[in-house]
C-alpha cells in the first residue's frame, strides 16, 4: 500500500534555509524583524518543501486570526447581497478572511452561529440581528466583548452600527406622492419587529401627520415574505377606504403589493400609485417601472468594514452609530413621466 509522503514540517524549512527555527517562525507570524534575505531564504525553503502553515498556531502566535464573521438573514436577497459583496471586498483588502452564514431570522440558530464563530476566535463579527424579546445574541456579544458592528438594524447603540436613515426615507416617499396630490396613503411594512420596521412606521406616522393626512393614513400589518405583502394589498385594495398610493417598506414587500395589485384588475398609476424602499436590478423594468428610495448598499458595506477594522485596531474606542442618507430614484409608478 502506498503511504502518504510525510509532510513538510517548521524543523525542514528552517534547515533547508540555514536558519533558526525560531527565525521561521518570526517570519511566518511577523512577530519580531528579520533581515530582508533571511525572509528570502525561508519564503524560498516554503516554496521547495511545501511547507504549509499551521493557521492555528499562526493564530495563536498573533493573537488574531485574521478573520471575520458574517451574520445575516436571507442572504439571498439582493440588498443584503450586495452589502455582504461589499464588506467581504473590504474585508479581502485588509487581509481578512470572511465566514458567511445565514440565520433563516431564527434568534435560537443566529446565538449558535455567533457562538460558534466566537470558539473560532474570529477578529470580529458584523450581524444584522434577528427580532428577539430576550436580546440572547447582543447581551452574549456584550457580555463576552466581541469586537461588533451591527448593519442595516440599528438594534443597539451600545454596538458600531451603520445603516440607512429611514425616517429620510419614508419622508422622501410621502412628500413626492404628497407632491403628486395623493392623500389616502397607505404603508406595507416590511417585516415584523425589525429596528428598520419600527423606524418606518413612525416616520410615515409623522408625515401624514405634518400633511394633515393623518386621518386617511392606513398600516398593513408586516409582511415577512411577498406573499404575506401580496394578502395585505389585497386587504387593503377591498376595504372599504381604498388608497391612491402605497408606500412599501422594501423589495419584497414592493412585488407582493404589484402582484395584488394586477390580480385586481388596477393600473399603476393610472388606479393607484406605488412606490417602495429598495432598488434592485429589475425596479426599471416592471411595467410601469418603479419608483424607489435606493439605499446606499456600497456604503453600507464599506462603512460597516471601516468600522471593524477600527474596532479591532482600538477595542476601547467610542462607539458609532451612522446612518447614511437615501436616494429617491423617480421613475413612472408614482405619476412622473420619464424617460427610459
Amino acid at each position: 500500500m502506498n503511504q502518504r509522503p510525510a509532510r513538510a514540517t517548521m524543523q525542514d524549512v528552517a534547515r533547508l534555509a540555514g536558519v533558526s527555527l525560531a527565525t521561521v517562525s518570526h517570519v511566518l507570524n511577523e512577530t519580531r524583524y528579520v533581515s530582508p534575505d533571511r525572509v528570502a531564504l525561508v519564503r524560498q525553503a516554503i516554496a521547495e518543501t511545501g511547507f504549509t502553515p499551521n493557521s492555528l498556531a499562526r493564530a495563536l502566535a498573533k493573537n488574531s486570526t485574521s478573520s471575520v464573521g458574517l451574520v445575516f438573514s436571507w442572504i439571498s436577497n439582493p440588498y443584503f447581497a450586495d452589502i455582504i459583496g461589499a464588506i467581504e471586498m473590504e474585508c479581502y483588502r485588509a487581509g481578512f478572511s470572511v465566514l458567511l452564514s445565514d440565520t433563516n431570522d431564527d434568534p435560537e440558530k443566529e446565538l449558535r452561529i455567533v457562538q460558534d464563530l466566537h470558539e473560532r476566535r474570529v477578529d470580529g463579527i458584523f450581524i444584522a440581528p434577528c427580532p428577539d424579546p430576550a436580546d440572547r445574541t447582543l447581551a452574549y456579544l456584550r457580555t463576552n466583548k466581541v469586537c461588533t458592528v451591527l448593519v442595516d438594524r440599528l438594534a443597539a447603540p451600545d454596538f458600531d452600527q451603520v445603516g440607512v436613515d429611514n425616517q429620510s426615507a419614508v419622508y422622501q416617499l410621502v412628500d413626492h406622492l404628497a407632491g403628486h396630490g395623493y392623500r389616502d396613503i397607505a404603508l406595507l411594512p416590511g417585516h415584523d419587529g425589525y429596528a428598520t420596521t419600527g423606524e418606518r412606521i413612525a416616520a410615515f406616522s409623522a408625515r401624514m401627520a405634518h400633511h394633515g393626512f393623518a386621518a386617511t393614513a392606513q398600516i398593513a400589518p408586516p409582511s415577512n415574505s411577498s406573499a404575506a405583502a401580496a394578502a395585505h394589498t389585497s386587504a387593503l385594495l377591498s376595504g372599504p377606504a381604498k388608497p391612491q398610493a402605497l408606500v412599501t417598506g422594501n423589495n419584497l414587500s414592493t412585488i407582493g403589493a404589484m402582484r395584488a395589485i394586477r390580480q385586481a384588475g388596477l393600473r399603476v398609476p393610472a388606479d393607484i400609485a406605488l412606490v417602495g424602499i429598495d432598488d434592485f436590478e429589475w425596479a426599471d423594468s416592471f411595467e410601469p417601472r418603479l419608483t424607489v428610495i435606493a439605499q446606499p448598499c456600497q456604503n453600507i458595506g464599506k462603512s460597516a468594514a471601516k468600522m471593524m477594522h477600527d474596532r479591532i485596531k482600538s477595542p476601547l474606542s467610542p462607539v458609532r452609530t451612522l446612518q447614511l442618507k437615501p436616494k429617491l430614484i423617480y421613475r413612472d409608478s408614482c405619476g412622473c413621466k420619464t424617460e427610459l
